[in-house]
């Protein structure tokens, strides 16, 4: 028993939150694959087909987050982060191992996979919050973005670094190697405790108490954390019981779960997704030259999405939700509108100014939508709806990554490039327009606060 104690916290909080480095590799590991891709297959004029093999991931996400919140309750959040890293494992080599112009067996094996990206993206915040001390609970959701930002990060850099091999090799390469954090992910795991709230929840108090005494410096307070754990699993199992699919839009909650599924649908139809997956592509419409030689661009996205994430965990209790989000929602717009209208202006400006604008967009979503819209509805919705509420918001967020993936070269296609980003320039200012008329101010508020403003409109 000794030696299980001496699991350190930080362990516990790397290994818990580092699903987010492979939700994170699987999202950006097709911007560089994708050039690639297109070349071995021939794939350059079917924008159809690259929309399907690059969004087919977050189709199959849309599922594996619903599949694994409603099977985590019944085996635990520990058991199904190693299940999901399975999935990454095989998802990953059977990637790599596609048989040439084989689109459809790789769109298959990419919605698989997804399985495991949209179980990750439930279960990953899920553990930390049920692992953290409230006083953390806040920068320790940063530190999941911070994981997904930097397992895109790290994709981009191994795509690069792998840009010279044969393009039949080098994409393989790049999925198949997702297999690895994959690995690590797996064994790390292995060593960390199940959460104390499910613990309690099925009924073993004694071994709740015992994983709290690894995650929490002061003794003295185990005792009233327990006894609250037990209260609220209390609570949750009489919401279960009294809720339905109706509750979520009776008169009550209808505003606050509005206010929660639209700012995750926001998120995605704002188009971020549309420049982390085809970044290399919108280069290369830009200047010219060849879409696997900019793969630079995406490094660069990294790198301020990882600095924006960091930023996002020094003021994220500084400043209100609906500023950061007002704020960002504006600019983002902007960057998107303003290369429309100087190049309406000015024809012959230089189509690189186009991309400078986008890194803009990154670099203000980095810390205002990216890290926010998880952050508000973890906080947005009451009890006797948080579960349900909370998965609607997930897929509804899968379902806008989907079709932002599906349908932006489909649009590039047919569309000047200016217009595709004005369409998402507009949709970032009804972001706004929707942050200032529908969603309540959480920060420094208690969830009864939230429901009685709710109650109110």
């Amino acid at each position: 028993m000794e030696k299980e104690k001496k699991i350190p916290s930080g362990f516990i909080y790397f290994f818990g939150s580092f699903g987010g480095i492979l939700f994170g590799y699987d999202i950006g590991v097709m911007t560089g694959a994708l050039p690639f891709l297109q070349h071995d297959w021939a794939l350059q004029n079917a924008a159809g087909v690259t929309g399907w093999i690059t969004s087919a991931v977050m189709f199959g996400a849309i599922f594996g987050g619903a599949i694994a919140g409603q099977l985590a309750d019944r085996l635990g959040r520990r058991k199904m982060i190693l299940i999901s890293a399975i999935i990454f494992v095989i998802g990953s080599v059977l990637s790599a191992m596609s048989p040439h112009d084989g689109q459809i067996y790789l769109i298959i094996v990419r919605m698989f996979l997804g399985l495991a990206v949209g179980a990750a993206s439930a279960l990953v915040p899920a553990y930390m919050s049920e692992m953290a001390p409230a006083d953390k609970r806040g920068s320790l959701s940063g530190l999941n973005q911070t994981m997904i930002v930097s397992g895109m990060l790290l994709s981009y850099i191994v795509d690069f670094l792998l840009k010279d091999l044969p393009e039949t090799y080098a994409w393989r390469l790049m999925l198949g190697l997702a297999a690895v954090p994959a690995i690590i992910l797996y064994f790390g795991v292995m060593r960390l405790p199940e959460s104390p709230r499910f613990l309690v929840k099925t009924g073993h108090p004694d071994e709740a108490r015992k994983v709290l005494t690894y995650i929490r410096k002061d003794d003295t307070v185990i005792d009233d954390e327990l006894a609250n754990i037990q209260e609220t699993a209390k609570e949750e199992t009489v919401a279960a019981k009294t809720t339905s699919w109706a509750t979520l839009f009776s008169g009550k909650y209808r505003y606050l779960v509005i206010a929660g599924v639209g700012v995750a649908a926001f998120q995605q139809f704002q188009g971020a997704n549309a420049i982390f997956y085809y970044i290399p592509l919108i280069v290369e419409k830009a200047t010219g030259s060849a879409a696997s030689s900019a793969l630079m661009w995406p490094i660069i996205q990294g790198i301020i999405l990882v600095l924006g994430s960091l930023l996002y965990i020094v003021i994220a209790e500084k400043f209100n939700r609906r500023t950061l989000l007002i704020m960002g929602g504006s600019v983002m717009g902007l960057s998107f509108l303003l290369p429309a209208v100087i190049n309406w202006l000015m024809p012959h400006t230089n189509p690189m100014m186009i991309v400078v604008f986008l890194c803009i967009y990154v670099a203000f979503y980095s810390f205002t939508w990216a890290p926010l819209t998880w952050v508000l509805v973890g906080e947005i919705f009451p009890l006797q709806i948080r579960g349900r509420a909370s998965g609607l918001a997930s897929s509804f967020n899968w379902i806008g990554s989907w079709l932002v993936g599906l349908l932006f070269p489909i649009m590039t296609a047919n569309m000047s490039q200016e217009a595709v980003f004005g369409i998402f320039g507009i949709i970032c200012i009804l972001g706004v327009i929707f942050i200032m008329t529908r969603v309540p101010e959480t920060r420094g508020r208690t969830l009864e606060e939230i429901e009685e403003q709710g109650t109110h409109k």
